[in-house]
């Protein structure tokens, strides 16, 4: 039997989402999703897609590109997965090698990759020259049988309103995400700019769920909110939940977190995901406070290509 590598073809949209489901369950995957990204994607992201594939099964998929939006130019990025129980086969080896050849000819000088925090998968990482930095917790939170907080009772001058609410201007949501990412803690900073991409890339995206994303409003004024991702049926992610710098200490980020949690739950959604820096002991106490179980580590790994 033999393994090839290859690019993407959007016919494998069905096969490259069992196989990203398979292997991260606590992120969100659809087929719409996997073709609007390479079709949307930043001409300067050099976003490519790839697949392992034997006789004719995708057993792994890979995604890799440049970090355009980073002040630091030459930040590659690489996501493989392979499939549960086809590991062993050259698969990865194989990603990675076509991977590191296409960024390196996109100008990146550091390639950037998570790597599930088992033996097998470190041991992968570091004999092909990475080596870890830091790490991430994934927490799973049970919607359909678990118990959620009671809704909290909104402050004086601060009010709940779902993200659908701004689709005429969605632009005060844009000036909040700049900010907010720009204090999220990562390897690779990110600079928002480019108002139309985020529109095309979050805004429309087709996994980002503007009715279940919760945006708190203090005297009218964005202050802080918790954008949802979904996968139309039963997965439903936290991709990123934030508090302007202004309004920060006062728990309106944990408002709208639970804000959009109860909703996501009325709506049907039964397992919420979420993710935190393993340092960052306050979000996640808070997402204790929810509910939300550690269901997987990640730990980032760098490698300085030559």
């Amino acid at each position: 039997m033999t393994v090839i590598v290859r690019d993407f073809r959007p016919s494998d949209a069905e096969a490259w989402t069992h196989a990203r489901r398979a292997s991260v369950p606590w992120m969100v995957a659809t087929p719409e999703q996997v073709v609007h990204d390479l079709a949307h994607a930043h001409p300067d992201r050099h976003y490519r897609l790839l697949v392992a594939e034997e006789d004719g099964e995708i057993i792994g998929t890979a995604q890799a590109g440049i970090a355009h939006d980073s002040p630091e130019p030459g930040q590659g990025f690489f996501t493989p997965q392979t499939l549960p129980g086809r590991t062993h086969r050259g698969a990865g080896s194989l990603l990675l090698r076509t991977a590191e050849e296409h960024l390196a000819q996109a100008g990146a000088t550091v390639v950037y990759a998570w790597v599930l925090d088992n033996p097998e998968s470190l041991e992968f990482a570091g004999k092909r020259g990475y080596r870890p930095s830091r790490s991430a917790h994934f927490q799973h939170l049970d919607l359909a049988g678990g118990t959620l907080p009671p809704r909290q009772e909104s402050p004086a001058g601060v009010e709940l309103r779902p993200g659908s609410d701004f689709a005429d201007d969605p632009r005060p949501l844009f000036e909040a995400d700049v900010e907010v990412t720009a204090d999220e803690p990562g390897d690779i900073t990110s600079e928002l700019d480019d108002y139309e991409d985020w529109l095309t890339n979050i805004w429309r995206h087709p996994a980002f769920d503007q009715g279940l994303t919760s945006v708190a409003l203090v005297d009218g004024k964005v202050a802080a909110f918790s954008a949802a991702t979904t996968d139309g049926v039963r997965t439903y992610l936290s991709s990123m939940t934030g508090t302007l710098r202004e309004f920060r200490g006062r728990g309106l980020a944990k408002l709208a977190k639970n804000d959009s949690l109860h909703r996501a739950r009325a709506a049907g959604y039964t397992d919420a995901y979420t993710s935190n820096d393993t340092g960052n002991g306050p979000m996640l106490a808070v997402n204790q406070w929810f509910g939300y179980q550690i269901c997987a580590t990640e730990v980032r790994h760098v490698r300085t290509l030559p």
